[in-house]
C-alpha cells in the first residue's frame, strides 16, 4: 500500500483542521422530493412576534448564535423604515419538535423590535428631529400604531422537513457570517442536549485529549462530542451514512435521557480521554506510528471508534497494557482496510462499520486476553 501523506500541526494550535472528517457535499437539491420540503409562509404584526418572544415561543438566541450586532444606528434606521412603511425582507425561521420556532435568518432585526418596545432603544437619527432620541414612550402615538401594526412575514421550515434538507435550507438563508452544521444543530436542538455538549467539551480533559485543535468558535469540539454520543447510544446497524441525520438523531436520544444518564454518559467520555491521553499522549485520535515526534492533525473518525471503544475500559487495566494497546494500534497504521476506513469517504456506511468492526477486535485483542 502506499501510504497516504499525513499533514502536521504545531502542539497545542488550534488550528480547526480535521481528518477523517467529511463535510457536507454541496447542491444535492435533486434529491429532495418536493412534497418534502414543507415551508409555509405567515404574516403576522411585530407587537404579536415580540409578545411570542417574551413567552418563548420564538428563540432569539440559542448559545450558537453570535451577540447582537447591530449598533444603534441600525436598528434606529429599522424602525425608522417601519415608519416609513417601506418593506422589510422576509424572516426564516425553523420549527422544532415542541412547536418553538428558531430565528434561521432575522435574528438582529427581531430583536431591534423587541428592544424598542421594551423601552430599551433611543432612536439615533438626527436628520430627522421628530424621531431623534425618542423611545416606544414617548413616540407619537399614531406612530407608534404603525409600528406595533407592522406586518412582518415569515417563511417557516416544518419539522418534519428531513434533517439534511433542513440544514441545507438553513445553509442557504442564514444572511449572517457562514454557520456551520454543528451550529446549525445547535440552534434547532438547543435544550437540555445542547447544554451537555457545551459542558463536557469544556471540560479540561477534552481540551487537552484533542490537544486544543478544535475550533470552537464552529463547534468543532461540540461536533466531536456529539459523534461520541451518536456512536454510544445508537445502534451502529442503524447508520445509513447520513452523517447529519445520525448526529441529529443523537442529540434527540441524548435529550430523552434522564439527567442521571446524560451523567454516566459524560464520565463514559471523561474515561475514554484519560485512557487515550495515558496510551498515546500527544498523539491521541491521530494517525501516527512509533516513533513519530511531530503531531498529525486530529481524525475525527479515529476520534469515533477510539473514544467509544476505550470509554469502558478500566484505567488501571489501560495502564498496565497501553503497551500492549499502542503496539495494536500502529499495526492497524499498517493496515490499508483500516487506513482507508478512517480517511476517505468516512461517513459512508461501508467505511463506518469497517473501522469500528477492525477496532473492535483490536481491543478485543488488547482488553479480552489475559
Amino acid at each position: 500500500m502506499t501510504k497516504p501523506s499525513t499533514p502536521h500541526e504545531a502542539d497545542g494550535a488550534p488550528t480547526g483542521e480535521l481528518e477523517g472528517y467529511e463535510p457536507p457535499a454541496p447542491g444535492g437539491w435533486e434529491d429532495y422530493p418536493l412534497d418534502e420540503l414543507a415551508i409555509r409562509d405567515e404574516r403576522r404584526t411585530a407587537q404579536d412576534i415580540v409578545r411570542r418572544i417574551s413567552q418563548g415561543r420564538f428563540v432569539l438566541d440559542p448559545d450558537f448564535q453570535r451577540g447582537f450586532v447591530w449598533p444603534i444606528q441600525k436598528q434606529s434606521r429599522l424602525i425608522e423604515s417601519v415608519l416609513m412603511r417601506i418593506p422589510l425582507p422576509v424572516f426564516y425561521v425553523a420549527e422544532d419538535d415542541q412547536g418553538r420556532l428558531i430565528v434561521v435568518d432575522g435574528r438582529q432585526r427581531l430583536t431591534t423590535f423587541a428592544r424598542f418596545f421594551a423601552g430599551e432603544l433611543v432612536l439615533d437619527l438626527g436628520d430627522r428631529p421628530e424621531l431623534h432620541g425618542k423611545t416606544c414612550v414617548t413616540l407619537e402615538p399614531r406612530l407608534l400604531n404603525r409600528v406595533e401594526d407592522c406586518q412582518l412575514s415569515f417563511f417557516i421550515i416544518d419539522h418534519q422537513v428531513p434533517e439534511r434538507a433542513r440544514l441545507d435550507i438553513f445553509e442557504r438563508v442564514n444572511g449572517g457570517e457562514a454557520l456551520t452544521r454543528q451550529q446549525m444543530r445547535n440552534a434547532i436542538y438547543n435544550g437540555p442536549a445542547t447544554v451537555f455538549l457545551r459542558e463536557q467539551a469544556e471540560l479540561p480533559a477534552f481540551r487537552e485529549a484533542t490537544g486544543n485543535s478544535l475550533d470552537t468558535d464552529k463547534m468543532q469540539d461540540r461536533e466531536f462530542v456529539n459523534r461520541f454520543c451518536a456512536f454510544a447510544l445508537l445502534p451502529l446497524d442503524t447508520y445509513k451514512g447520513d452523517m447529519d441525520d445520525w448526529l441529529a438523531r443523537a442529540i434527540v436520544a441524548l435529550g430523552k435521557l434522564d439527567d442521571a444518564a446524560r451523567a454516566d454518559l459524560g464520565k463514559r467520555l471523561n474515561r475514554a480521554l484519560r485512557n487515550n491521553l495515558a496510551a498515546f499522549g500527544k498523539h491521541a485520535f491521530r494517525k501516527h506510528r512509533q516513533p513519530d515526534r511531530s503531531r498529525s492533525i486530529i481524525n475525527a473518525s479515529l476520534f469515533d471508534v477510539m473514544s467509544t471503544g476505550l470509554s469502558t475500559i478500566d484505567e488501571a487495566l489501560l495502564d498496565q497494557r497501553a503497551d500492549r494497546l499502542r503496539a495494536a494500534f500502529y499495526a492497524r497504521m499498517d493496515d490499508e482496510r483500516f487506513v482507508r476506513a478512517i480517511t476517505y469517504g468516512p461517513n459512508t456506511a461501508k467505511e463506518v462499520r469497517a473501522r469500528f468492526e477492525i477496532a473492535t477486535t483490536m481491543l478485543r485483542e488488547v482488553f479480552d486476553a489475559p
